[in-house]
């Protein structure tokens, strides 16, 4: 979801940017738990199930941090946000963390005055179809009526792509996600864009999801990663290397079913050895214990256990890991190295 920045969101996030300068790190030990913003329901990046217990690829973030921070994955609390009310809670402190499918932009960064400490997923728009639609391509979609959420970047980037190819379309403007798929389902827009992650964990939930396309067409680059506050870059540096360690994990072979025993055996990687705290002293560093990678490592495994359990090909959404693969297997997935 890419909302844009507009004048209430800039307003808001200018007025309250200073909240939390610094001292992230102790409100949370001092509270016992972190508060993590996340969507209102995106099935396999962060949902909540009849009991209120969430999960999700995004979900593992919050609760690997937790895990670094506290020593306890389920120290977590989570705030559902739209994709208009996500910065206003970062900002004014209501949430310690968000991450909820969330694009890095400049505007975010740099006028909004938020810290982006990582790509966790590399993504960009798509657009999915009935199949008895008959179309192939987004570039067969001259006419078609589009269901669109409204002010988010997803327009600008709609209107871009029908210009460049010369076609036309009609905007069906909605304002959520759960709203666009009922306007979909029902037949009141021939198609649905938004991001392609999006449209694949939607279409996982549908009654008959055979029946509706992914088009093939990716129009723009969005790249998803959980954020912080400016001014605080102890806190910044924790969430960074906190997800760092499980993107590090993964290429290294420490899994969730490993992780301890490779901390009891120091061998001779000292990679792996720095990561797990038992040489150096990175967690000092960070002002956390030295097992605080090993227990964000536990608390849900690595990057790839975490995307393979919740949004992977044997899952019902079916994503590749594509892009997200590791840079060694030809991905854009990498973390800066642990010394």
């Amino acid at each position: 979801m890419k909302i844009t920045t507009f004048f209430g969101a800039v307003a808001a996030a200018t007025m309250t940017a200073g909240f939390a300068s610094a001292g992230t790190l102790d409100d949370v030990k001092a509270k016992g738990f972190l508060q993590c913003g996340v969507s209102t329901g995106l099935t396999g990046f962060s949902a909540a199930d009849a009991n209120g217990n969430w999960d999700g690829f995004d979900v593992a973030v919050c609760r690997a941090v937790a895990a670094a921070v506290l020593g306890d994955p389920q120290a977590v609390k989570f705030t559902p946000t739209t994709g208009k009310t996500r910065f206003t809670a970062l900002a004014s402190g209501e949430i310690d963390i968000l991450a909820r499918n969330t694009t890095w932009t400049f505007s975010r960064d740099v006028d909004l005055k938020f810290t982006f400490v990582g790509v966790n997923y590399y993504d960009g728009q798509g657009f999915i179809a009935p199949k008895e639609l008959g179309v192939s391509s987004a570039k067969d979609l001259d006419g078609a009526t589009v269901c669109i959420q409204t002010g988010t970047t997803t327009e600008l980037n709609l209107a871009d792509f029908f210009r460049t190819n010369n076609i036309s379309y009609e905007p069906v403007p909605i304002e959520t996600n759960a709203e666009a798929l009922q306007q979909y389902l029902a037949g009141a827009c021939d198609t649905y864009t938004t991001d392609a992650s999006g449209l694949a964990a939607s279409r996982a939930t549908f009654e008959n999801p055979e029946d509706h396309a992914l088009l093939p067409e990716i129009i723009s680059k969005e790249p998803l990663g959980p954020l912080v506050r400016h001014g605080d870059d102890q806190w910044a540096d924790i969430v960074r290397w906190s997800l760092n360690a499980l993107i590090a994990a993964e290429e290294l072979g420490v899994t969730s079913a490993n992780v301890k025993e490779s901390a009891m055996q120091a061998g001779n990687n000292p990679e792996i050895n720095r990561l797990l705290g038992t040489e150096g002293n990175l967690g000092e560093q960070l002002g956390l214990s030295a097992d605080f990678a090993k227990n964000a490592i536990a608390a849900g495994g690595n990057y790839g256990e975490i995307f393979a359990k919740n949004i992977g090909e044997s899952t019902p959404i079916g994503l590749a890991r594509g892009l997200n693969a590791q840079w060694t297997d030809g991905g854009l997935i990498y973390s800066p190295p642990f010394r």
